[in-house]
């Protein structure tokens, strides 16, 4: 069986959780398979079994285009130079919207099945607006239309199946839910301290851990605001760059002076994407990591820490809930939102307050720490490993087989 792979993120550019699902994924198949990547960037390899091609963005073509309409056509663009290659494959796997078109042409050129992977839903992220203005049309109408399209939809947790079914007309059939997975050989923890040293993380004090976009979807503006409420004696290592817009990054930027100027000097901000190695090292000396997401189809960075035998404090969203057990590897905070656009905190001093109680339960008590960092371990070992994931991917695709 051969299957093509179509993403915007492959390493070494990859800035999400869709990135590193791919990654992954396509080194488990290749083990089963013959796998191709098609992906933005200027990558060209034949590694382990997996052919990767990358395609250049931003080639100029609409540079005198309004900068965010623009991120949407070059978008397209890179997906039509995505099949200027012939494709020999059994079918087609597209991986966010980034990619959809790519897929959507390809099934209709070379009449192959089409598997649609939702990593998360435009209709559940109105913010995108801001980053996208009237590309966000374009996102939602290139989503919707592959959605229809797709032989089969894979979503990444139960929580993502009822929002995909909740807001497209698909048949449930055809939606089946495989889960993110993780690399426990890789993210598992260490001893190693270079990156808590270059970063200036005080190793003598305990720490509360967030990595993660900038962006209206992780939340962590409450984090920011959350930080008055937690334990003063214990440093806050804000793990985050990749601002979706100049707007959210002010904001950002104002919330943090803003804790500091009330006296909270704890306040660590790695302003940047740190690599694989240094996001490990992070994850394994944190006391808690913290994921205050609004919106998360899956959270694999709280797989991540768990893995890296860190307890976890996460809000009760999407399909954060089937990975985080509320009370054994970590606390869920419940979080009432607003039911439009864009889905706020009914009550944003009360969300901080509970993230931050639940985040001190942990701090204040070492050995329930300990013993949810191991729960943990063990549950990202036992419940989320890439080959199990493969396997049930590999069994999608050869019920697709023509």
């Amino acid at each position: 069986m051969k299957a093509l792979l179509f993403t915007r993120e492959y390493p070494p550019y990859v800035y999400g959780g869709a990135g590193v699902h791919v990654e992954y994924l396509a080194a488990e198949l290749a083990k089963l398979m013959h796998v191709e990547v098609r992906c933005f960037g200027d990558q060209d390899s034949a590694n382990d079994g997996v052919r990767v091609r990358g395609f250049p963005f931003v080639t100029g073509t609409f540079a005198h285009v309004d900068k965010k309409l623009a991120g949407a056509l070059d978008t397209f663009e890179t997906n039509l130079a995505t099949l200027s290659e012939p494709v020999d494959a059994d079918l087609v796997h597209v991986h966010t919207w980034y990619a959809h078109l790519s897929g959507i042409l390809t099934k209709t050129l070379y009449d192959l099945p089409l598997v649609h992977t939702v990593h998360s839903l435009e209709p559940l992220r109105p913010w995108k607006r801001e980053q996208l203005g009237g590309g966000y049309d374009m996102s939602s109408w290139i989503e919707k239309t592959s959605l229809h399209m797709a032989d089969a939809v894979v979503a990444v947790s139960e929580g993502t199946k009822a929002d995909i079914l909740a807001h497209f007309d698909i048949d449930p059939q055809k939606v089946r839910v495989i889960y993110n997975g993780i690399n426990v050989e890789q993210y598992a923890p260490t001893s190693e301290t270079q990156a808590l040293k270059k970063y200036g993380v005080d190793l003598s004090k305990p720490y509360v851990l967030f990595v993660g976009r900038i962006t209206r979807q992780k939340g962590i503006v409450h984090l920011v605001n959350a930080i008055r409420y937690i334990n003063p004696d214990v440093q806050v290592v804000l793990c985050a760059g990749a601002p979706d817009t100049k707007e959210v990054l002010a904001e950002m930027e104002e919330a943090v002076d803003n804790i500091r100027h009330a006296g909270f000097n704890n306040v660590v901000w790695i302003q940047a994407m740190v690599t694989k190695k240094y996001a490990i090292q992070l994850y394994s000396h944190a006391t808690v990591f913290c994921c205050p997401s609004i919106y998360e189809p899956f959270g694999i960075i709280n797989l991540e820490a768990m893995a890296c035998r860190t307890a976890v404090v996460a809000s009760a969203v999407g399909g954060i809930k089937e990975v985080v057990v509320d009370g054994v590897t970590g606390y869920l905070v419940p979080l009432e939102q607003h039911q439009v656009a864009p889905f706020e905190p009914v009550d944003p001093d009360r969300f901080a307050r509970d993230l931050a109680a639940a985040t001190n339960k942990i701090l204040d008590d070492p050995q329930l720490a300990e013993a949810m960092a191991a729960a943990g371990q063990q549950r990202a070992r036992d419940i989320f490993s890439w080959s199990s994931i493969a396997q049930q991917t590999r069994e999608l695709y050869l019920s697709l087989r023509k």
